[in-house]
């Protein structure tokens, strides 16, 4: 059965990158940066801290 782990949206305006992030563990996040590999970054450190240990 498939389950949805969390939503991911993209966004860039004017030069700042910019992600949000939903889940059922940690709610609502938005990270922004300057760079689109600096967002990635900051999702990826989160979601292996949220999920660490669940799956």
């Amino acid at each position: 059965m498939e389950e949805i782990l969390c939503d991911i949206e993209f966004l860039e305006e004017n030069g700042v990158f910019m992600a949000k992030l939903q889940s059922p563990l940690g709610g609502l996040r938005e990270y922004r940066g300057i760079s689109f590999e600096e967002v990635l970054h900051q999702v990826m450190v989160e979601l292996q801290q949220e999920f660490e240990g669940v799956l």
